[in-house]
Formats: C-alpha cells, structure tokens, sequence
C-alpha cells in the first residue's frame, strides 16, 4: 500500500546494503543507494580474487541484475560515487530511515614499526593491488589470512584479469587434486606421486603466523577449512607458526618474532621478507551511526547492518541475511535501532545436531 511506502537511503553497496535495496525496493519502498566507490560489492570484489571463490562474480552480477531492473521500474536510484557524512543525513529531510551498511575497516595490529612502507593491509593487496615481493609473511591466520596466502600463490602480479567462475580449468583442478579422469584407479583418485600442485604459480614463499598456540585455521569453516589447508600444504611454499609473540619489524621491514615464549621451546626469528600483510582481523566502519546516536533528529531512523553493526567473524552468509530480514520488517513502527536485528528459526537439522551433540558428551 502506498501509505506504507517508505523512502530509504542505503549507504553502502556491500553484501548487505545490496540485499537490503533490493529486498525493499521489490517489496515497495523507494530506495536510494550511496557508496563511495563507483562499483558495487563491496568486499565480494576482494573475495571473488581468491581462488574457488570466483562464485562472487555471480554473485554481484544477480544483484546488478536486479538493481538494474528495480531502477526502471522507478524504485531504485544509484548513487555511486558519493559518499555520505553525517552533516549530509542530518541535511536530507526526504528519508524516513537510513540504513548504515557502511561495512568495515582492516585491524591494525600493535606492532612497533607497524607503518613500515612494505607492511600492507589484506585491502591494499585484494582491493589496491599493492605490489607483493616474492617473500611474504602474513600476520594473522583466520580465514581472510588464508585467503590472502592462496592468492598469492596463485595470483602472478602481470596477469591481466581475474578469473570468473567459467574460466576456471577444470582439468587442472582434477590433477590438482589427483582425480583419475579416466577412473581406472581405485576410487577414482590417483596416488600422490601421479597428482599434480597447481598452486606454486607465482612461486611465492609465504610465512604465516598467529598468536594462538594450535593448529592454524583451525576456526575456518567445517565443511571447507580442510580444503585451505590442504591447497596451502600441497604447495610446499607455506609455512605456519603459531604461539607468536611479534616483537618488531625493524628499519628494513623484517618481521621480529618470538616462538612459544616463556617455555622451554622459546625461540627467537627474524623473517627476513619482502612485505608483511596484515590480516589481523576487522573492525566495524560505524562512524555514522555513531554520530547519529548523538544527534536527536536522526538517532531513530539510522539502522547499521552487516560489517558496520558486527565485524566480529561476519561473512557474506550472515550480511546479506541480515540485510534481506530487516528489509522485510522495517516498516513495523516497533523495529527501532539497536533492536533490528533478526535471526531464522532453529531447524530441525540444528535440532537433532544438538540433540545428538548433546547425547554423545
């Protein structure tokens, strides 16, 4: 109904502001969508770099699909290239919400010598394209390190293009992971010595570290995270240490480290590489609805989503599900800021896993 209809800016055309748009334009409202950069995606266009993840492409093309769509049809209106302050939201009296899908800043660790020239953030690598030497180490190994040193693996700094998900070769994929092709050996996978590694093509050589004692990547997804740390394995260019205590990265950019301090196992290193990357987590970019939380005509109407309300192990899953449920309930005068948050129902799979997990400790 047209006395429902709510005129909404997004600001941000990342994983959630693009499902938030989206969601509300097609149920109804009006919506104007901001981002800064003059493409939308946001972080997918850093994820779709990373092997096997080539899947994003697609994933921004549906959703330019649909924003193209709703926007002859008059419900959408792009905005790229602008950003948004908050003396721009508190100037704009034509939006009933603003919706904050401002995403998230990389975490700089505290390091001393941390401003070194070659020490550059996972952005500049996936996003600015920042020149990478051929020794690398990488601080921090959740799952943007790992996606970081498989890039760099694979990613040679002269290629042209990134690959879609139908450029990928399949062939090459089935002898990276020793398939027989022809299905001759038993269940269908070749030994070792007859498989090949595809994934030493920039013939990078990459430390990776962590504070934590343990296994690396150890928190990466169940169903995929050995799929990382196998590809990483195979290619015999990656090292892993864990229980680091970082000391410094001194004059010439090399990396200071102490192993397993304060045990008998305590060792000191100095990676002597060509570029340290941090990927040392992230932190919300919730600079505007901060301020609107200060500001009595706006502090009702700013909703943050995605990355800027949670940069606490947020992945595209999540974002664009919180952007989709809170489009579909915005209207409702009792969703307000700082309760707009909403979550599926329990499944019946989750149940009987708990059920399960429950019975078997």
């Amino acid at each position: 109904p047209a006395d429902q209809r709510l005129n909404i800016a997004v600001v941000g055309a990342g994983p959630a502001g693009l499902a938030f748009a989206t969601t509300a334009a097609t149920i109804g409202h009006n919506v104007t969508l901001y981002d800064k950069g003059v493409e939308t995606g946001g972080q997918f266009n850093m994820a779709k770099r990373v092997p096997g993840k080539e899947e994003f492409h697609e994933t921004i093309r549906y959703f330019n699909w649909q924003l193209r769509n709703l926007e002859k049809r008059g419900k959408v209106t792009m905005k790229l290239g602008t950003e948004i302050s908050h003396s721009d939201m508190m100037n704009d009296n034509s939006f009933d919400k603003w919706i904050c899908a401002t995403g998230v800043n990389p975490r700089t660790p505290s390091i001393p010598g941390i401003h070194h020239p070659n020490v550059l953030s996972y952005i500049d690598v996936l996003r600015n394209n920042s020149k990478v030497g051929q020794r690398v180490a990488i601080i921090g190994a959740g799952g943007i390190g790992f996606d970081v040193a498989e890039f760099l693996l694979n990613h040679d700094d002269d290629a042209d293009h990134d690959k879609r998900a139908d450029e990928v070769n399949i062939k090459h994929f089935l002898e990276d992971w020793g398939v027989d092709q022809k299905n001759e050996s038993r269940g269908g996978l070749l030994d070792n010595s007859a498989s090949k590694s595809g994934s030493t093509m920039s013939g990078r050589q990459i430390t990776m570290l962590q504070r934590k004692k343990g296994k690396l990547g150890k928190g990466l997804g169940k169903t995929t995270g050995w799929i990382h740390r196998a590809t990483l394995a195979k290619s015999k260019r990656v090292d892993m240490l864990g229980s680091v205590t970082y000391n410094k990265i001194d004059e010439h950019g090399y990396l200071h480290v102490t192993l397993n301090k304060g045990t008998p196992e305590e060792e000191k290193r100095v990676l002597e590489v060509d570029n340290i990357i941090t990927c040392a987590g992230q932190e919300s970019k919730n600079d505007l609805e901060e301020d609107a939380a200060q500001d009595s005509e706006l502090v009702s109407k700013v909703y943050a989503i995605g990355g800027a309300y949670e940069a606490l192990e947020l992945d595209a899953k999540r974002a664009i599900d919180m952007g989709t449920r809170l489009a579909l309930k915005v209207k409702d005068n009792t969703v307000i800021p700082g309760a707009h948050i909403f979550q599926a129902g329990v499944g019946a799979e989750e149940k009987m896993f708990r059920l399960l997990t429950k019975i078997m400790k």
